[in-house]
């Protein structure tokens, strides 16, 4: 069985990074965008990663210009906004495509795990996020319009206990 580790992904520093790094975490991973009515959730998204910073959980961010063009920067503005506007601090990732068939691969098994709204694979926008367990496994997707402190009670219940 895949599980989320199995799959890399290009960082935003260009270098090419493998999720197996990331293994025995939970991960919250989201298609984000710079100019987005979403964007917002940058914030709630970099309170969740320092939180969690001393459990097994991990935010990482996948930008995406393929929702109303809001992501046309290049890696390394985008890199500076995030930095400069919300602070993020969690792993961010090269613009990639989630629909479609250039989508990445990460993004096609992640929607063949967990479909959306009528049992669509295809992410409807930006800030769609899905959380993967300690085994790699998703667990749950949630619409863009969920503000991350609404999912901080689905990580604490993957996060050891004791």
């Amino acid at each position: 069985m895949a599980s989320v580790y199995d799959f890399t992904a290009t960082a935003i520093d260009g270098s090419e990074l493998p999720l197996e790094r990331f293994r025995g975490r939970a991960l919250l991973i989201v298609n984000v965008a710079s100019r987005c009515g979403f964007t917002p959730q940058y914030q709630g998204l970099e309170a969740l990663h320092r939180d969690f910073a001393d459990h097994p959980f991990e935010v990482l961010g996948f930008p995406c210009n393929q929702f109303g063009a809001q992501e046309p920067g290049r890696a390394a503005e985008i890199a500076s906004f995030c930095a400069a506007t919300f602070g993020v601090d969690f792993p961010m990732f090269d613009k990639i495509e989630v629909n479609g068939p250039n989508r990445h691969p990460l993004y096609d098994w992640l929607t063949s795990q967990k479909k959306g709204f009528l049992e669509s694979r295809d992410i409807k926008w930006n800030f769609t996020k899905f959380l993967t367990d300690r085994e790699g496994q998703v667990v749950a997707r949630y619409a863009p319009q969920v503000e991350p402190e609404a999912i901080r009670p689905d990580i604490e219940k993957l996060m050891p206990h004791g």
